[in-house]
């Protein structure tokens, strides 16, 4: 038990250590959806957990498509790894992969009849897999993009671009 302990302390306080070592980041950004044709905002946060190693949790909110008589909303909820595989003075590359929770909502108009219309939503889970860069400006702030796939049944290639700044 002793020796689990130690090891759980040792490994709390390394966790720490490289936390420290890196900046906790928070920011916001824009976004495209290539199968839905629509642009985005969002914001994201970066988390050190280890050297090299950071969780980035994000949500992005898809400006609504409005067809005559159909609205359709869409928001991507993401947890993912960025994994910094070359740090340079100018830039960083990384690396991510996580998990994606897709949520649509469609709507249809009543046709001006009073009936109230027709809504219907539906979420499913997927697999993000991407990659991005900081530009490091010597500032607080890191502009940055980003490009990830989206495996799931709503499969699509998301672009974003925006700022992140160190905390």
């Amino acid at each position: 038990m002793k020796k689990f302990i130690t090891t759980l302390c040792f490994a709390c306080f390394a966790t720490f250590y490289a936390s420290a070592q890196q900046e906790t980041r928070l920011g916001g950004f824009l976004a495209f959806g290539s199968e839905i044709e629509s642009a985005g905002f969002g914001v994201n946060a970066e988390f050190p957990i280890m050297d090299k190693l950071t969780i980035a949790p994000g949500f992005i909110y898809y400006l609504p498509n409005d067809h005559t008589y159909v609205k359709t909303t869409i928001f991507e909820i993401n947890g993912n790894a960025n994994y910094y595989f070359m740090e340079h003075e100018i830039f960083g590359f990384y690396g991510l992969a996580g998990i994606n929770y897709t949520s649509v909502k469609v709507k249809v108009d009543d046709f001006g009849f009073g009936i109230g219309g027709a809504s219907s939503s539906e979420g499913k889970i997927g697999l993000n897999i991407g990659g991005g860069t900081n530009f490091n400006l010597g500032k607080k702030w890191l502009p940055f993009a980003e490009i990830k796939y989206v495996v799931s049944d709503y499969d699509q290639l998301v672009l974003l671009a925006g700022v992140k700044f160190n905390l």
